[in-house]
């Protein structure tokens, strides 16, 4: 209930954050190639976890992949090279902005203003989805760790304060920026 203190922790993240998307009819394909990079890629609405990587498919035929932060586009031109003729890569790295909310009530927190249902049971770890979050498109994601956020760079100010009003009644607890190791579960909750 508002009003009570039972903790919830916003965190920044900093990811490399790659989309891939399949030419049409070459998904077999794309999904050959990362399995090459040892990364399976997931079904639409689902999320994968291995090897420091998180990829997730909330668009047909297209994931996002996030990792570590290398050099300025690196992972984008190595995906770019890999996908050649089955696909194409971009980096979105600096297009959108990933926040990490975890504790007993994150889930409430987003509930003020998510459209969809994210009750655990019907929004369990493991599942990803693209909605409207303070009428702000977001991509949420269930890691064990907690929910990851990812809202386009140019809202994100926006996105953070909103989080910040409507989790303070939550006992909310800024934390530092994570990792893609802390997300994955090492220390992310």
């Amino acid at each position: 209930m508002p009003g009570e203190l039972v903790g919830v922790k916003l965190s920044g993240c900093t990811l490399d954050i790659v989309e891939i998307a399949a030419q049409r009819g070459r998904s077999r394909d794309l999904e050959s190639i990362a399995s090459g990079r040892s990364l399976t890629l997931p079904q639409f609405g689902r999320l994968v976890a291995a090897d420091n990587q998180l990829a997730l498919c909330v668009r047909c035929e297209r994931w996002l992949l996030l990792a570590a932060p290398a050099p300025a586009a690196v992972s984008a031109a190595l995906w770019h090279d890999a996908c050649a003729g089955a696909g194409i890569a971009v980096d979105l790295s600096s297009g959108l902005v990933a926040f990490h909310l975890a504790g007993p009530a994150a889930r409430e927190v987003l509930a003020r203003s998510c459209r969809l249902d994210i009750d655990p049971v019907s929004f369990p770890v493991g599942h990803a989805a693209a909605t409207m979050l303070a009428q702000v498109s977001a991509i949420l994601a269930a890691l064990p760790s907690g929910l990851l956020l990812l809202t386009p760079a140019t809202t994100a100010r926006h996105f953070r304060e909103w989080l910040t009003t409507t989790a303070k009644p939550f006992g909310l607890r800024p934390q530092s920026n994570l990792t893609i190791a802390d997300l994955l579960g090492s220390k992310g909750a």
